[in-house]
């Protein structure tokens, strides 16, 4: 079989006088070793975009991690400075895209913004500045320059039994990394929890009666999945769930 596509999300960024359409280079390396999927960047253009054509095209969708947040008019939040920065462009592309990926049964992994993106994009809420709450831990990144520190791996989660992820790793405790301050708030529809941390964050959710995986989190696989066995099983079942819509796209074969 020709090593299947899959559509990535990118950010829009302002540098060197030009505006860009990027993704880091761990989500993409991480896709190409570990998923053993071909990653296609696609431009934050919005609705001038044909997601039917696209998604006819490619064979699953990885939504990626940023530092920018969904804008909070999408979610009825607090659209302040302090709760950016903020890429509505990409908001525009990356939430009809789930949405239809979805409905087409087109497999899916959102990672960290991307968790937040697929609640948003199902009707639900973000809980932005969690570590300011009682009771709640901080779930940001260590104060450091070296990113290996930043992205250590320091968190345990619980994987639910019986879900999806628990079919990956196996329910119980697993180790992870912690780089956000917002989380997902109400629970978007037809989404279930699938991982919490130990203050009940939501760390992990799946889509309910997806014809596909359709699995998002919140911790940082793509950075240690060349060294990481948790990290890595979850590109490995993400590209499973790739190499399966390639073959059947009709997903018959899935479903049986």
């Amino acid at each position: 079989m020709r090593q299947p596509l899959i559509a990535v999300s990118t950010d829009v960024r302002q540098f060197e006088n030009y505006t860009w359409h990027a993704a880091p280079q761990q989500y993409l390396e991480a896709a190409l070793s570990a998923a053993g999927v071909l990653p296609m960047m696609i431009p934050s253009f919005g609705d001038r975009l044909d997601l039917d054509e696209l998604l006819s095209s490619v064979h699953g969708v990885m939504v990626t991690g940023s530092k920018s947040n969904v804008h909070p008019s999408l979610y009825g939040g607090d659209a302040s400075e302090a709760n950016g920065p903020y890429d509505e462009a990409r908001d525009a592309t990356t939430l009809p895209l789930i949405r239809l990926a979805i409905e087409r049964g087109v497999p899916l992994l959102a990672i960290c913004r991307g968790i937040q993106e697929l609640n948003v994009a199902l009707g639900g809420t973000l809980a932005t500045e969690i570590q300011d709450q009682d009771g709640m831990l901080d779930h940001r990144a260590p104060a450091s320059d070296n990113q290996d520190e930043r992205f250590a791996i320091r968190q345990p989660v619980s994987i639910k039994p019986g879900t999806c992820l628990a079919g990956v790793f196996g329910s119980g405790e697993i180790m992870v990394n912690s780089v956000h301050r917002q989380a997902v708030g109400r629970l978007g529809e037809r989404l279930q929890v699938e991982a919490v941390a130990e203050d009940g964050t939501v760390e992990a959710v799946s889509v309910v009666g997806a014809r596909a995986f359709a699995v998002g989190v919140q911790w940082h696989p793509e950075y240690w999945a060349r060294s990481d066995d948790n990290s890595a099983r979850i590109f490995r079942a993400f590209g499973d769930a790739v190499r399966l819509h390639a073959a059947d796209p009709s997903g018959r074969l899935a479903a049986e």
